[in-house]
């Protein structure tokens, strides 16, 4: 009689993981031999699983991840010279986002890198940090019409919030004088206090060339480099079989 009522007010309050655990109860005869301390513990845990995961799904929308990876897809039977055990040591809830420190996904086209990214930034979303994801490209390009229209500081303001930055195909070309202050304002923000994830085809050892001016790079890549993870990968190679390549 009561039922009804209660569910309503439950909806009103937002409290929809209290009101679904209700209906449940109701539909399942065992629960009548429960006492009232353990059906309420069972609502109030519905209530936390629900806020939880609708957290987490406005975390992973405004993620905007590159693809729906997850590091339990990881696929490390390929010769591509992913460590099972680096990544595993990195998924340990994260720790390596609270204690901001920064991830390089390295190798060649087609091995992968975006997808571990996505991955690892998936991880972190799911252990209760912020993520967000852009290529380079896109990033410099936004942050050039940030600058016109003068919303600039504030781009750089939100991006300074966020737990956990991926910038997939980092250093493919050369930076230009803005695109490298912004980059290095970005750095400077995030330094000791965020971290970010970048995947790049070129070597570390190449990056510094690519930004181009001396004081910057060595500012940049100091604020990078010294507290990072680097997962190598390799081009899976084709192995020969009767003089063909398979």
């Amino acid at each position: 009689m009561l039922k009804q009522p209660t569910i309503e007010k439950l909806l009103a309050m937002r409290l929809h993981g209290m009101a679904e655990s209700l209906k449940t109860q109701e539909q399942d005869p065992a629960t009548r031999e429960l006492s009232f301390l353990e059906r309420l513990s069972l609502l109030v845990d519905q209530q936390w699983n629900w806020r939880e995961n609708q957290a987490l799904g406005r975390r992973l929308k405004n993620a905007k991840l590159r693809t729906n990876a997850c590091v339990e897809d990881i696929d490390y039977r390929g010769a591509r010279g992913l460590d099972k055990s680096v990544i595993r040591a990195l998924v340990q809830q994260s720790a390596w986002v609270g204690q901001h420190e920064n991830v390089f996904v390295l190798g060649p086209t087609g091995v992968g890198k975006s997808f571990v990214a996505c991955a690892l930034a998936q991880k972190a979303c799911r252990d209760g940090y912020s993520a967000f994801y852009t290529r380079a490209q896109a990033l410099f390009r936004d942050l050039a019409m940030a600058r016109v229209d003068g919303s600039l500081r504030s781009l750089l303001a939100r991006l300074s919030r966020i737990d956990v930055l991926v910038i997939d195909d980092w250093a493919m070309a050369p930076l230009s004088e803005p695109e490298r202050r912004d980059f290095w304002e970005i750095c400077e923000d995030r330094y000791q206090v965020r971290s970010t994830i970048l995947t790049s085809q070129l070597p570390v050892s190449r990056w510094h060339e690519q930004i181009g001016d001396p004081t910057l790079a060595d500012g940049i890549l100091d604020r990078l480099v010294h507290n990072a993870h680097r997962i190598e990968m390799r081009e899976i190679r084709c192995v020969r079989i009767g003089g063909s390549r398979t």
